[in-house]
């Protein structure tokens, strides 16, 4: 397979502009990928458990099954819980094959409530690969819920879905409309509206400011790696979060993709301005005013003599905005194995070209990356795709220790309660005590590959291994 994932792919309502920007994640739910805009993994919780066991069921609260594959992150919002996978647990026989499929579940005890699946593309491995399934977390503002699905389509569906008995519009042409399916609300195809070219899949996590919601197209590289078939794609789109309608649009790499594009974007509270910041194919990562899409300022990941594919690389991993730094790590599609990478701390005030001018620290001892960063009481901590869980002062990228997990790693380190949590592809959750000073609390099995983030939401931990999703209560008090 071409990558099992394009994406970290590896995750908000907001009470106010100060919340919906702050770095770390409020207490209670976890309503998109990486807690708020800013998506520095970093959670609020009491207790977090360090010892479960998913098949004596010890400490576990309740499970739900997914897929075969499942790569999206959990989000946790208004007493529900939302996950991507694929189809290979047929819930609705009038709608089985193979398509992808975003779960929702009660956040109390499990109960499925309803789903929206999506048909593959009829362009197969290029566009969707067979069984990817959502690889997209959806971000939640109240009751509308914001994903990519595997056709490129930025979807808003009612949280509710046809429980509650309406078809809420604009868009009401929905096939599937019993008790158990999704209500959308509005779709942006972006292969129809702005001719994007998604590499394998489309996967980008949603972002918002304001009336705004943003996501990645994935546009990419044909099926030969040779071509960009669509090189005047944009990379980042802005859509009108009540209309569905397009309100900016930027290409700042054009023809320059290196293979796909499959980071998700971050916004924050900069300088005097709120940025979008994106990791983009080109191996780029740049800055733009999230409300004109005014491009602010470029960073090359790369050093200058960097080769694509040997030592030049794109960016897979979300950049996590703290402060007016923005931290992010270079890397490739995972089935590029390993190689040397580059993480960086950018200030992000600065203007223009800021590839030298806007370097606060480059750390070259971590190899290629697909994960998003967790910053907490001053220790950034960042994992490699060899297995590598990083941690470095943030200040000066000082690193303070390494701890090998012996296996790779798709999903990022999530930091609560004063612990590091960690799953990898032998399907083990790896939990460090957060400090300067290395110390592991334990190493728990899930019972098979873990591609996504542990998150944590009102009181209970959630892990997602490759087809089953894990409430985890907390405490360490079995039920």
């Amino acid at each position: 397979m071409k990558l099992r994932v394009k994406t970290t792919l590896a995750a908000i309502a907001a009470v106010c502009l100060m919340m919906v920007l702050s770095a770390a994640g409020p207490a209670g739910d976890w309503p998109m990928w990486g807690g708020t805009p800013g998506r520095n993994m970093v959670g609020v919780m009491s207790n977090a458990p360090t010892n479960w066991n998913v098949e004596t069921k010890e400490n576990i609260r309740w499970v739900a099954a997914l897929g075969s594959h499942a790569y999206g992150n959990p989000v946790v919002s208004g007493g529900m819980v939302f996950a991507g996978t694929n189809n290979e647990l047929v819930l609705d026989p009038k709608q089985a094959g193979d398509r992808g499929v975003l779960m929702a579940f009660r956040e109390s005890d499990g109960e499925f409530l309803w789903q929206h699946t999506s048909e593959k593309l009829a362009s197969g491995d290029v566009n969707d690969w067979p069984l990817q399934g959502v690889a997209s977390s959806p971000l939640v503002e109240g009751d509308r819920l914001y994903y990519v699905s595997n056709r490129a389509e930025l979807i808003c569906l009612d949280t509710k879905g046809f429980t509650d008995g309406e078809n809420d519009g604009p868009y009401t042409a929905e096939v599937f409309k019993g008790p158990k399916d999704a209500d959308v609300i509005w779709r942006f195809d972006m292969i129809a509206k702005v001719g994007a070219f998604p590499h394998n899949l489309a996967n980008s996590s949603p972002v918002s400011h304001g009336d705004l919601v943003y996501v990645s197209t994935s546009n990419g590289r044909d099926e030969s790696h040779v071509k960009v078939p669509s090189p005047k794609a944009p990379t980042i789109v802005a859509v009108n979060k009540k209309t569905g309608e397009l309100a900016w649009k930027d290409n700042a790499v054009g023809d320059r993709i290196l293979h796909g594009q499959w980071s998700s974007p971050a916004v924050g509270k900069i300088g005097d301005s709120v940025q979008l910041v994106s990791g983009q194919g080109d191996g780029w990562v740049r800055g733009f005013d999230a409300l004109t899409g005014e491009k602010l300022w470029e960073f090359d990941m790369n050093p200058k003599d960097a080769v694509w594919p040997k030592t030049r690389n794109e960016v897979v991993s979300t950049p996590i905005i703290v402060g007016n730094a923005v931290y992010l790590a270079s890397g490739q599609d995972p089935e590029h194995g390993d190689g040397p990478g580059h993480l960086y701390a950018i200030d992000a005030t600065k203007r223009g070209d800021i590839t030298q001018t806007g370097r606060i620290w480059h750390y070259d001892k971590i190899r290629r990356s697909i994960s998003t960063g967790a910053l907490h009481d001053g220790i950034l901590y960042y994992a490699d795709f060899s297995g590598f869980l990083h941690a470095l002062d943030a200040k000066t990228g000082k690193p303070f220790w390494v701890h090998d997990t012996l296996a790779a790693i798709w999903g990022s380190p999530y930091v609560v309660d004063g612990k590091v949590y960690l799953g990898n592809e032998d399907g083990n959750v790896v939990i460090l005590q957060a400090g300067k000073e290395k110390k592991l609390i334990a190493e728990i099995d899930m019972g098979s590959t873990v591609y996504s983030t542990a998150v944590a939401a009102n009181g209970t931990l959630y892990v997602v291994n490759r087809d089953h999703l894990f409430a985890i209560r907390g405490g360490g008090a079995p039920k």
